[in-house]
């Protein structure tokens, strides 16, 4: 496994870390077997591990916290989010940030995953959404620095709108952002054209997430494939969109060399970005926690094959199946 510095932090992270979304929001996860892999994660040298709120009502920041206590004598790093008080993805201008991010909703939350996670403070806290017009408010500024002054936080970041990279660099230049979560991966490379330099700048870790675009780049999914109604990805691979991203699936199979997988093609053209700090990738099994990790000691791609998967590059509009 390989470290990289999540910016300003100065937190040696994995470069592959894990994302616990599918263990309690998706259909197919069991907490034995979440356990199992979280725990094999961390011995094969996983010390980063991204949740959220939403994830369950606070499901999955308990099973981190289960890990965590196991786990003492390891230093590992937790990220979590709080949800927006109006429950809406994404944030939109049209949203007071009052009746998204208000104060009191912060801070009772921020306990509420302190305690699911059972530390004294976060190491990282996200808003799980954001929109750079509530960059001005007071009680933006308030909140953040209070959470870090109350002990409560080490560093603040953000989750950034689903193909919104741009959405989140005025909060950055304001210095108190310490860290975005941004969706990038072989279709979603638009974050390099202004966040990550930006980023660069001003040494704000980039956690890069969706790096299999919800599992397409696994290269498993067919035309045929069908998610249960209570799964998001019944929504989001609908037919709006299944039907053009299984078509560029297949493209980018024709760039895989020989004797790798599309999945480890996909999650090293994101660590060939020295940008990235760390790439959060959903593992609920064991099996997928080896494959994955493993990719870490590869090491980035070959710049010609790096130059000719630009080529694939897909920029979307935010859609309301895909919030």
């Amino acid at each position: 496994m390989k470290y990289r510095k999540l910016g300003r932090t100065g937190f040696e992270v994995s470069d592959i870390a894990h994302g616990l979304w599918g263990v309690s929001g998706w259909t197919g996860s069991d907490d034995a077997e979440s356990l199992e892999a979280m725990q094999s994660a961390i011995g094969l040298g996983c010390n980063f591990f991204d949740t959220a709120w939403a994830y369950g009502d606070g499901k999955s920041d308990g099973l981190l916290g289960d890990i965590l206590a196991r786990n003492k004598s390891k230093r590992l790093y937790c990220a979590s989010k709080i949800p927006p008080k109006n429950g809406r993805w994404p944030a939109l201008p049209k949203y007071k940030y009052r009746d998204v991010f208000p104060a009191e909703h912060v801070f009772e939350y921020a306990r509420l995953i302190r305690e699911k996670l059972r530390v004294e403070s976060i190491d990282l806290l996200q808003f799980h959404v954001w929109d750079d017009s509530w960059t001005t408010e007071s009680e933006f500024h308030e909140t953040v620095e209070k959470l870090k002054s109350d002990g409560l936080i080490r560093f603040f970041g953000l989750s950034l709108n689903r193909w919104q990279p741009d959405n989140g660099i005025v909060a950055i230049r304001t210095g108190l952002v310490d860290a975005v979560q941004v969706i990038y991966n072989i279709f979603d490379q638009s974050p390099e054209d202004n966040l990550f330099p930006v980023c660069k700048e001003l040494n704000i870790g980039v956690i890069a997430r969706v790096p299999l675009d919800e599992g397409s780049l696994g290269g498993k999914m067919t035309l045929e494939t069908k998610f249960p109604s209570g799964d998001w990805r019944a929504r989001y691979f609908g037919p709006k969109n299944l039907p053009e991203t299984i078509a560029r699936v297949k493209a980018v199979k024709k760039m895989v060399p020989a004797g790798m997988t599309l999945l480890e093609m996909a999650l090293r053209f994101i660590l060939s970005n020295p940008v990235v700090s760390t790439t959060i990738v959903g593992m609920r099994k064991p099996g997928h926690v080896r494959e994955n990790i493993a990719t870490s000691d590869a090491g980035a791609l070959d710049s010609n094959l790096l130059q000719a998967l630009k080529k694939h590059r897909w920029d979307r509009k935010p859609e309301p199946w895909a919030d």
